[in-house]
């Protein structure tokens, strides 16, 4: 369900003046040989996926620690995975790490910690040569090499199915490889195998996630625009894009989504920042948690944001607070359980931006699983496709990293 403000947000004509572009839109798109949306209809690499995964993890134990050298959206999305459907504290079997940063002091402390004889490395890397990812693989593979272990044993890769250096390697090492579709960029890339291995791995139904993508779907191939959920949350930011909001803020009221609002940072930073004047800044916040640090400047600050609640209506146990003293003013506090007073505190956050005219929207969801997950994935792709097209820009390049990129590799190599 998702609800916007009105009274200091947009018309329903405003929104129902736009959608008659959708049709359009959609052509667009397509044009643009994109498989994001496509991706999820190959069952065959799913269950290549299953199969292979159930194989590599066999007897229960093999693994302790699995371990993925990425950064991106070869990071972003297994680490909003692990975060979304793994054990905030508890330790899984095997446990997944998301090593997305090139700091020699977090590489030498993961090292510190690893069994390497239980561990599994998962190099992804849509073109082959990411820097950064090799730099990793050649750190690991040499530790490997040093202590005598097979890399076919510990390594598996996860690239384009026919380029690249890594590619190579991996047909030179025989290390067992699963392909990026050449038509799926990194940020798009969390349900392809980019997403699913380390998924399947630490025990995910990623057949549920598939199913939750192609709920959103078949909703984004929708003409009628009261059903298009994706393109209401484009319009809404397009339209108030025109009236100044230049950022947006998505502020989960769930300590397991922090980490989709990450991975949504990047997909709209990367796709919507474009031509030297178009953008929109995401901003990523948790509920409750930034109330007590962002909330005054979304309240009294600029007036140049959209803000993004979620909320999920079944959310963990139903735990009563106990009141451990008798004191008036702590009563409000008496009977009420975490998530009453979660619930509570969100919708004084949507209550306050409203009152002081601050555009805001909530997505609700019923709760926290696999196909919701696929589901929330597909649903802000989907969403940031259709703003590109609106803002008539390609939502699927990046020539502003790739400056930075050829920079470095320049310097370097001029040492």
């Amino acid at each position: 369900m998702i609800t916007l403000d009105k009274k200091y947000g947009l018309a329903d004509e405003e929104i129902a003046a736009l959608s008659k572009n959708i049709p359009e839109y959609l052509k667009k798109i397509e044009s643009r040989g994109q498989g994001f949306y496509k991706v999820i209809d190959d069952t065959a690499t799913v269950r290549k996926i299953e199969d292979a995964c159930r194989e590599l993890v066999g007897k229960e134990g093999k693994y302790d620690d699995i371990v993925v050298l990425g950064i991106g959206g070869s990071a972003l999305g297994p680490r909003c995975i692990r975060q979304s459907l793994g054990p905030l504290f508890e330790h899984g079997t095997p446990d997944l790490h998301v090593i997305d940063n090139i700091d020699p002091q977090l590489i030498g402390e993961l090292d510190q910690t690893l069994n390497l004889k239980k561990t599994l490395f998962l190099v992804i890397t849509k073109s082959g040569t990411t820097p950064e990812t090799l730099a990793q693989f050649f750190y690991f593979k040499k530790r490997c090499d040093d202590a005598g272990l097979p890399l076919a044993k510990h390594f598996i890769v996860i690239t384009d199915a026919k380029k690249g250096f890594l590619r190579e390697i991996a047909t030179k090492e025989g290390l067992i490889a699963f392909d990026i579709p050449s038509d799926v960029g990194g940020r798009f890339s969390v349900l392809t195998s980019v997403g699913l291995v380390p998924a399947k791995l630490m025990g995910v139904d990623i057949g549920d996630m598939i199913d939750g993508a192609k709920e959103i779907r078949d909703l984004f191939m929708e003409t009628d625009y009261e059903k298009n959920l994706p393109f209401q949350i484009a319009a809404i930011q397009y339209l108030l894009y025109q009236k100044g909001k230049n950022i947006t803020v998505m502020m989960p009221y769930a300590q397991k989504l922090i980490r989709f609002a990450d991975w949504y940072r990047q997909l709209l930073a990367e796709s919507i920042g474009k031509t030297g004047e178009i953008g929109i800044t995401p901003v990523s916040a948790l509920g409750v948690t930034d109330q007590h640090s962002q909330l005054q400047l979304y309240n009294e600050g600029p007036n140049d944001k959209l803000h993004i609640l979620i909320k999920i209506a079944h959310q963990g146990d139903q735990i009563t607070i106990p009141i451990a003293y008798d004191d008036e003013s702590v009563a409000f506090l008496k009977n009420v359980t975490f998530k009453k007073l979660l619930d509570t505190e969100m919708e004084g956050t949507r209550q306050a931006l409203t009152k002081n005219e601050r555009p805001n929207l909530t997505l609700e969801i019923e709760k926290l699983d696999e196909k919701t997950l696929g589901a929330l994935f597909m649903l802000f792709e989907c969403a940031t496709a259709f703003l590109g097209e609106m803002f008539g820009i390609n939502t699927y390049d990046q020539p502003g990293v790739e400056l930075s990129k050829q920079i470095t590799k320049k310097i370097l190599s001029s040492h």
